[in-house]
């Protein structure tokens, strides 16, 4: 019998691990990532209030490409710095959800940076 790892498991395990020690304010909130095959989304959250500031995805009706690739996530990451901008957020701590910094992870990361957030 073959036994193989299940992947997600082990993310969601490094997930808990990572938001034992970080969490979002309000004027700081958690950049909250989560990646599947065909599309990527990011979140500001405030753990305090237990409220999303903002959000972005490629799911959204105008966003029109594929979601699934580098491109899209750069231009998720942007998005989501112009929402933080016009609600006044500038500084965020970044949640990469149990995910390697690697990729489209980091192709978000890097599109928000370009947006004005700092993290």
């Amino acid at each position: 019998m073959v036994n193989k790892k299940d992947s997600n498991k082990a993310r969601l395990h490094r997930h808990l691990r990572v938001r034992s020690k970080i969490s979002g304010t309000a004027d700081r909130p958690r950049l909250n990532v989560f990646r599947s095959s065909n599309h990527i989304y990011a979140q500001l959250i405030d753990d305090v209030a237990g409220t999303t500031l903002v959000a972005a995805s490629s799911t959204e009706k105008d966003f029109g490409a594929y979601g699934g690739n580098k491109e899209a996530a750069k231009k998720v990451g942007a998005a989501l710095a112009e929402r933080a901008a016009a609600k006044g957020i500038s500084e965020v701590v970044f949640d990469r959800g149990g995910y390697p910094y690697h990729g489209r992870v980091k192709e978000l990361a890097e599109g928000a940076r370009e947006g004005g957030l700092k993290f």
